[in-house]
């Protein structure tokens, strides 16, 4: 089995002393800085003025600065924004201004993979990747736990990148759960695949047609909702739990007959075949020259897709029973930043 490291294995050391540049405030930039933050490590943000995590990043506790001057006083610059974003804000403000011996750290390796950041060879290239969003991220750290991370290297000028990169994983409480070593190459492809093949086009796709095949047949779109969605996160907690095995204990025979003799039938060589195709694109980077084309273009492709998924018909019956479903009525983030504030969080250093 591939070697795994944990909390021993980690010389927080490789940290002491350094500045961290946290550039981007979403989902995993916020957990992560936080996380440093909370962590003792010297943590700045850089963020645009004019910028709407700005503000959020204030309520947090934060004294924000401009992209520029938060990546001069840095040691370890990390990339947090999204995938089309990051070349040019790594050209405009990373490149000019990060010291020689400097890291360079992604969360994902889509735009070193496919050479659209090509960092100087005087620095360390390293990526941390939590597996799992960034609520959960900082949520399992607030419990003093942490979700798994894969690590990578890239460039090793120093010497000592793989033990910054797992001081930064133990910093982030990924060493609680585990760090895998992995490629920038094995990391971007299988996490692509990944999102397109299961977990957001294979999984919505499937919900989608499920639903539509019991509204046209005459069902309720309600009672199709419920089937063919809703109780998709039933399974799959349970899966996540513990593996296949846990989802066969807690579903009825009937329901194990069912997915041994029908699941083949749905997934059968032909969507098998396609899976390989689609994972091909990924590799000979016939993807990313996609998707990097549409950005350059405007995105009318995406948005437009974007629109069709948004107005489905599951989605309309959807809002209206979850409306109903308190459990699910959770505070804006906005809300949850505020709260945050209110508790005292420390002070970020300067």
């Amino acid at each position: 089995m591939t070697k795994m490291y944990w909390e021993a294995d980690a010389n927080a050391d490789a940290l002491k002393g350094k500045t961290i540049a946290v550039l981007g405030y979403g989902s995993q930039g916020r957990a992560h800085a936080m996380n440093l933050r909370d962590s003792g490590c010297d943590v700045v943000l850089g963020l645009r003025k004019d910028g709407k995590t700005w503000k959020q990043a204030q309520e947090d506790g934060w004294t924000p600065k401009e992209p520029k001057e938060a990546v001069a006083v840095a040691d370890v610059v990390v990339i947090l924004t999204p995938d089309m974003a990051q070349p040019d804000l790594y050209n405009t403000f990373v490149a000019p201004n990060l010291k020689d011996g400097g890291t360079v750290l992604f969360a994902h390796g889509f735009n070193i993979h496919y050479k659209q950041i090509e960092p100087s060879p005087k620095l360390d290239v390293v990526m941390i990747a939590p597996k799992g969003p960034g609520g959960l991220v900082r949520r399992t750290y607030e419990e003093g736990n942490g979700v798994p991370c894969l690590l990578a290297v890239h460039q090793n000028p120093s010497g000592k990148a793989f033990d910054t990169a797992l001081a930064y994983a133990h910093a982030l409480g990924g060493t609680k759960a585990g760090v895998l070593e992995t490629t920038f190459a094995e990391e971007t492809e299988t996490d692509l695949f990944g999102e397109q093949a299961v977990l957001c086009g294979g999984v919505t796709e499937l919900i989608a047609a499920g639903y539509e095949t019991l509204v046209k047949a005459g069902y309720k779109p309600e009672v199709a909702y419920f089937e063919c969605l809703h109780e998709v996160k039933l399974i799959v907690d349970l899966i996540y739990e513990g593996g296949f095995a846990r989802m066969h204990e807690f579903v009825s025979d009937t329901a194990k007959f069912g997915d041994l003799t029908r699941g083949p039938r749905i997934v059968d060589d032909k969507v098998r075949a396609t899976m390989q195709t689609i994972l091909t694109e990924i590799q000979d980077g016939t993807f990313a020259k996609e998707w990097i084309a549409e950005t350059k273009a405007g995105q009318p492709n995406y948005k437009r897709l974007l629109e069709k998924d948004l107005n489905h018909p599951v989605e309309e019956v959807g809002k209206k029973l979850r409306a109903n479903m308190s459990w699910l009525q959770k505070p804006t983030p906005k809300k949850e930043y505020k709260q945050l504030a209110a508790t005292g969080a420390p002070k970020a250093k300067q």
